[in-house]
């Protein structure tokens, strides 16, 4: 295969991904932003306990589009349409369901969650105002998830752009419009995500019909929820929702952990993971791109293409991570500052700036890895780097905290990306073998 075919194909699939992923950080930014600009630092500590409650419910379920994806992209290389429309079935039917069950147990679910984590009265009360008001966006946010992994799958990424833009868009206006120009202040944030999130489905239901209704006639409702098939499709995503526990220790944990330390470094804290995981958004593209193609070429039992194109992804994923570097360099301040202009939490966030020179590198080897082990559907390995990355973070937090402090956070959010980039890279060969 040309290389100059080879890059076609990836970025077909990696550019329409970049522009919707570059959307995505922004709504958390922009929530975070409006929070910075309405009052103090309880505000944008309210809206990221706030947000972490949904990364708590919505992670879990991470597998709708991861497993979706890899499994789609694979009966697609296969030319097996009966099997990706099932998949897409079975994807939509357990979101509901989940989405029925978190309406059921919510306020049991806050209070538990305000039981363990630790933050001040008044960002409790601007965290649990934004959660009972967001909470009805669960049908369509984890809908979402399995129409995006299932367009991937399809080889198709404009569509999932397509939504992702329009959600992101919606949300931006609608939030700043009732969060700045109505008396809802901080419920206007979880409202506007709301109105977005129905917003994204519709018109997900409409690019669907549009541009696969030919399968349409494929579709049985009996034959895909059949005990055989539920079976498979949830021992593949069983280790992927392992995974999201895993992923959960650690990112929430570095939530939970930054508000013992005060509303101020928790404000910086919040600012600082989105600015880390901001660059994310690109390698994602590279790594969808990947999860498609990888899960297409399996389906051939290509392994030619299989391996050029894990190659030449990674090439590019690397690229981005050093360009990234030098971006934090010289504008991570500003870029905080862009995030909030309370003069004590942009002061307080001068010891942690270095912080976005270390992390692009080695956490491009992760992320890439992902989303080739997803298309591979090789979930074990997933689930396994997972596991041993969640312990050495909470180990490392725990041996340097008495040294450094809040810094030893960072340390340990820094040496979860290691293990997992080593882990990874160990076991490639065993899961891009094909079998």
């Amino acid at each position: 295969m040309k290389i100059s075919t080879i890059n076609r194909n990836i970025l077909r699939l990696a550019l329409p991904s970049i522009m919707a992923n570059i959307t995505v950080p922004l709504v958390g930014i922009v929530d975070l932003a409006i929070a910075g600009h309405l009052g103090d630092a309880a505000s944008i500590g309210g809206i990221a306990i706030g947000s972490m409650l949904f990364d708590l419910l919505y992670w879990n379920m991470g597998f709708l589009r991861v497993g979706t994806g890899g499994i789609t992209a694979q009966a697609y290389g296969r030319k097996d349409f009966k099997e990706a429309m099932d998949t897409f079935t079975r994807g939509i039917a357990t979101a509901l369901a989940v989405a029925l069950l978190i309406w059921l147990i919510q306020w049991i679910y806050i209070e538990a969650a305000f039981a363990l984590v630790v933050c001040s009265p008044e960002v409790e009360s601007i965290a649990r105002e934004y959660f009972f008001i967001r909470v009805w966006a669960a049908p369509a946010t984890l809908s979402l998830m399995v129409f995006k992994g299932w367009f991937i799958g399809m080889q198709n990424t404009v569509l999932p752009m397509a939504v992702d833009i329009t959600v992101n868009v919606v949300n931006v206006v609608v939030s700043y419009v009732l969060a700045v120009h109505t008396p809802m202040g901080v419920a206007g944030v979880a409202a506007g995500t709301v109105v977005a999130q129905y917003s994204g489905l519709l018109l997900a239901i409409a690019l669907m019909y549009y541009n696969f209704r030919k399968y349409f006639h494929l579709i049985s409702v009996r034959a895909s929820i059949k005990l055989n098939k539920m079976k498979q499709f949830f021992s593949i995503n069983g280790n992927l929702f392992i995974r999201s526990l895993c992923m959960l220790v650690i990112y929430i944990g570095f939530t939970s952990i930054a508000a013992r330390y005060g509303d101020t470094l928790l404000a910086v804290s919040s600012v600082m993971m989105k600015l880390l995981l901001l660059y994310s958004y690109f390698v994602d593209g590279f790594a969808y791109a990947g999860e498609a193609l990888v899960g297409r070429f399996i389906g051939e039992r290509n392994s030619d293409y299989l391996i050029s194109t894990v190659r030449w992804i990674f090439i590019w994923c690397f690229g981005i991570s050093l360009l990234s570097t030098l971006i934090y360099a010289g504008l991570g301040k500003p870029m905080f500052q862009l995030m909030t202009d309370n003069p004590e939490v942009v002061e307080a966030s001068a010891p942690f700036l270095f912080w976005l020179l270390l992390m692009p590198v080695v956490s491009c080897i992760a992320f890439t890895w992902d989303g080739i082990f997803i298309g591979a559907t090789a979930t074990n390995h997933l689930r396994n780097s997972m596991i041993w990355s969640a312990a050495l973070f909470i180990i490392s937090y725990m041996a340097f905290e008495p040294l450094l402090g809040i810094q030893s956070l960072y340390l340990a959010y820094f040496v979860h990306l290691l293990v997992r980039s080593l882990y990874l890279t160990i076991v490639r060969k065993s899961a891009l073998t094909i079998k």
